[in-house]
């Protein structure tokens, strides 16, 4: 079917697997900006409350050593690098668990919704991207809409608890300035920290509407056709006169395979008008007599055709080549119930033999047994 066709019909049937394997290939997987963002403003927020009063211990050391400079000092260069290089390896050091954390919630935030992601194909760049007409379209599509929405959303409720903290701790704010210097510090630190993971708390609503609308979006960009899925499906498990053919040369290549093994029957049993069985019975090696080949018609006559050319006794027994070509596979014994028929069958051959050297008087065909659950009218 057309694209055109596939277009013009509704996508109503969820992703198939292997869909979903093709678009995760391709970079197509769901992605939440606002849970990353979450993520990272937590550990922020989180890092301030565990690490800030170190962070304010280590600032206050740093700025007494600065005010304190020797007066040789403050006319020295070499000296002035020497202790700014001391203050930035200190300053470093304590914002080094602040960063870590940082970085840490920037890989795990991708990792909770569809996990890491690799994709060359999504480097790539796409150039039906630089189409004007193409980029109007997305500005005013409806996910563009959504994506307003959630932005006036996340600014309203951002801004709204932002004013409510500022109400909040206005009084404390205002006794700061009351303060000495090293305790006004700590007490800044701490409303900071506090505020900042008050503030990074309002992302979880955020995050809390946004990734099932990501999942949502993103299911829904993957959906199929009944046509896309009919397609895939023969893609996958190959068109069917593609299959016809293979099956049609595997039987060709077993049959040859069978037919090579004829010459090496003991006998070969007929009903004549339908069916051929080649048997062979080999003492040393084998339990019971094995069929190397049956056919009907065509490839019985085949058969038949391929004994007579390498003198291989052929033997008409109709029920008894009914029941073994119904009951056994090529390459398989042949059922417990017709050992003796066969045995006779067999036995029959070998006399036949000694009567063609003049060995022995012509032997009778003789009376085969068949089961009545082995027995075949057709």
């Amino acid at each position: 079917m057309s694209e055109e066709d596939d277009s013009s019909q509704e996508k109503t049937e969820d992703a198939t697997p292997r869909r979903l394997e093709k678009a995760r290939e391709e970079g197509q997987i769901p992605r939440s900006r606002e849970l990353n963002t979450m993520a990272v403003l937590m550990a922020g927020a989180t890092s301030l409350l565990l690490f800030g009063q170190q962070l304010a211990t280590t600032l206050e050391g740093i700025m007494r050593h600065s005010f304190s400079l020797p007066r040789d000092a403050i006319f020295d260069l070499r000296q002035m690098a020497i202790f700014l290089l001391q203050s930035g390896q200190e300053a470093a050091w304590a914002l080094l668990p602040f960063f870590g954390m940082m970085v840490l919630a920037a890989l795990v935030g991708p990792a909770i919704l569809g996990g890491w992601l690799f994709s060359g194909k999504a480097l790539a760049p796409k150039f039906n991207r630089l189409n004007p007409l193409e980029g109007i379209k997305r500005m005013f599509s409806a996910k563009s809409l959504v994506e307003l929405a959630k932005a006036v959303a996340k600014v309203a409720l951002v801004l709204g608890v932002s004013i409510w903290l500022i109400k909040r701790n206005l009084g404390e704010m205002f006794s700061i300035s009351r303060e000495a210097a090293v305790p006004a510090m700590a007490h800044v630190t701490d409303i900071l920290s506090w505020s900042f993971l008050t503030l990074a708390c309002t992302m979880i609503l955020i995050a809390a509407v946004d990734v099932p609308y990501q999942l949502y979006e993103h299911n829904k960009k993957l959906k199929m056709t009944k046509q896309q899925i009919k397609d895939e499906y023969k893609d996958s498990e190959g068109k069917p006169e593609v299959k016809g053919r293979i099956r049609q040369l595997q039987r060709e290549m077993a049959q040859r395979r069978m037919m090579a093994d004829v010459p090496q029957a003991d006998v070969v049993i007929t009903n004549p008008t339908h069916y051929s069985v080649a048997l062979k019975y080999d003492a040393k090696t084998m339990d019971a007599p094995v069929v190397l080949a049956k056919g009907g018609d065509e490839i019985a006559m085949k058969i038949r055709e391929i004994a007579r050319e390498h003198k291989v006794e052929i033997i008409s027994a109709p029920p008894l080549a009914r029941s073994i070509y119904h009951h056994t596979k090529i390459g398989e014994e042949i059922p417990s119930g017709l050992y003796v028929a066969v045995a006779q069958i067999l036995a029959y051959v070998f006399q036949l033999r000694q009567y063609r050297r003049g060995r022995n008087p012509k032997p009778r065909m003789p009376d085969l047994p068949i089961p009545n659950d082995l027995k075949k009218d057709e």
